[in-house]
């Protein structure tokens, strides 16, 4: 796999191919994660479950194991043009720190300046992560809630959330999407360029595809790593009634003080055996992306 299709982008981006090697970035990490996103927001969002392994046992008992794909089709809809968007920003992200930094010695970016240009690159994502995660999380968590099941699907919650509160009902979560992806991207990123340049061998121009799995899951585990406390804060925010909470900083004082600190820990097991092969089945679906857009054009 060339060294164009994996991180270093050419000077200037190709916004297309940018685009599509993202979308195939998001397919690809969905199909491998969803499962551990359940349970993780599952723990999340409900006091019911001992740890991981009660909930996978609850939930498969409950409703199978296609349980754990419950709410799936929200994200693999909704994560292919967040994907698409979020590495379509890193690349532009990338490419205004080159153009703010003309005289430069080097052509290739510093690890902080990649890592600035991930942070970048969760915020025009946001527009399309905050309603995709507050239909996820509503359909993966509401046989927990009084009353039980009240969507059939996507389409049906996402309908149901604009006509009791419109557009503020689908972004309810916004700013604690902001607080868990601005520092993660950046992060996920860092790691991902970091284990890149070591798994390098100096003077090729190539990575075996075992080392961009490698380097595709340390990327994930970084960013999960510090981004479960706001997470927490943000499945909380969107599961909860309206009005339950008065913003981002009343959520995560009220979850402290009624459950403690490590509340704002709970689902780290599961975000964090997701992230590994989650974003290495990612990474390498957008490198494989690349490797047929480069030999088309």
């Amino acid at each position: 796999m060339s060294d164009a299709v994996i991180a270093n982008e050419p000077p200037k981006m190709d916004q297309i191919k940018s685009l599509l090697g993202g979308g195939a970035a998001g397919v690809a990490t969905v199909l491998a994660g969803h499962p551990f996103d359940t349970l993780k927001v599952r723990l999340q969002t409900s006091n019911n479950y001992k740890g991981l392994a009660d909930c996978f046992k609850q939930t498969v008992a409950k409703d199978g194991f296609l349980g754990l794909y419950r709410g799936m089709a929200s994200p693999l809809i909704g994560v292919t043009p967040m994907f698409a968007l979020s590495f379509w920003s890193y690349d532009l992200g990338c490419q205004l720190v080159r153009d703010l930094t003309p005289n430069r010695s080097k052509k290739d970016l510093t690890l902080t300046e990649y890592a600035i240009a991930g942070g970048f690159s969760a915020i025009p994502t946001t527009i399309v992560t905050t309603p995709m995660e507050r239909v996820k999380v509503i359909l993966q968590t509401q046989d927990q809630s009084v009353g039980g099941k009240k969507y059939t699907g996507m389409a049906d919650a996402a309908a149901g959330m604009w006509k009791e509160g419109g557009i503020r009902s689908l972004y309810r979560g916004t700013i604690a999407t902001l607080a868990r992806d601005i520092p993660g991207s950046a992060a996920y990123f860092w790691a991902y360029e970091s284990v890149y340049r070591a798994l390098k061998p100096e003077g090729q121009d190539s990575l075996s595809v075992g080392s961009v799995l490698f380097a595709g899951g340390m990327a994930g585990v970084a960013m999960w790593s510090i981004a479960i406390p706001p997470d927490v804060i943000k499945s909380r925010i969107q599961s909860a009634p309206a009005g339950t909470y008065k913003g981002f900083m009343d959520c995560g004082v009220k979850i402290v003080a009624q459950e403690g600190p490590a509340a704002l820990f709970k689902g780290l097991g599961p975000a964090l055996l997701r992230a590994f092969p989650a974003n290495a089945a990612g990474f390498l679906g957008r490198a494989a992306m690349m490797e047929v857009l480069h030999s088309l054009w």
